[in-house]
């Protein structure tokens, strides 16, 4: 039995609506997977980049607190050398106002004629020499003479030896010195500063820890003083 023409066309449009039917399908399956692919790609993609941004401030933040222990520690070292320049300078002035109180002491001639005299003498046991030159202001010139043989009597008594002593004339300390003597031999070869500058400088040196704790208190982050 033959198919009529309505029958075919009715089989071919049943046939193109069943192909249709799977082609809507296929593609709505292609369109859930390509969607479902992007959604994956781009949430790998935001992921991608959310770490980046991390990745970028976490490394600007190290930065900023890189930069600012090293501002701090600037800040820090500033501050203790303005410290410590403002304690030398402390410490300058106080040494000043010592240099300033030696030369009110020179004032006192008999005082100040003691003082020679030992310092002379302190200068003849360092050297030990037969002939030596004095060195002291011209101010003083007089004072040395008035004490030179009580100095050289008192190193004969201690050393037995004898000493020739010359005050020397040209060759003289600074006016504005503190006062004090020096005392050469042998030309000029071998020499011994005994002023008072040279004498407050030692002491200032040798007590110079004292001097601090006196004066800013005691560092507690030091164990013994130097």
């Amino acid at each position: 039995m033959s198919l009529s023409n309505a029958d075919v066309q009715k089989q071919i449009q049943h046939m193109m609506a069943f192909i249709e039917q799977e082609a809507q399908e296929k593609a709505e399956e292609i369109e859930t997977k390509a969607e479902e692919e992007f959604e994956i790609e781009k949430g790998r993609l935001v992921n991608e980049q959310r770490m980046k941004i991390i990745d970028f401030f976490e490394k600007k933040e190290k930065m900023v607190e890189i930069q600012r222990k090293i501002q701090n520690s600037h800040m820090l070292q500033s501050a203790r050398l303005r410290l410590l320049k403002a304690r030398e300078d402390h410490i300058r002035s106080v040494t000043e106002e010592a240099r300033q109180k030696l030369i009110e002491v020179t004032k006192n001639q008999q005082t100040y004629a003691v003082v020679l005299r030992k310092l002379i003498a302190q200068s003849l046991f360092l050297l030990l020499e037969d002939k030596v030159v004095i060195h002291c202001r011209q101010q003083d010139h007089n004072i040395i003479e008035s004490v030179l043989q009580e100095a050289l009597q008192d190193y004969k008594n201690a050393t037995g030896k004898e000493c020739k002593a010359v005050v020397d004339n040209d060759k003289r300390l600074h006016h504005d010195s503190c006062g004090g003597i020096e005392v050469t031999a042998r030309g000029g070869k071998i020499k011994i500063t005994n002023t008072l500058e040279s004498r407050l400088e030692l002491i200032i040196q040798n007590c110079l820890p004292l001097i601090r704790v006196a004066l800013f208190g005691r560092n507690p982050n030091r164990s013994h003083d130097d």
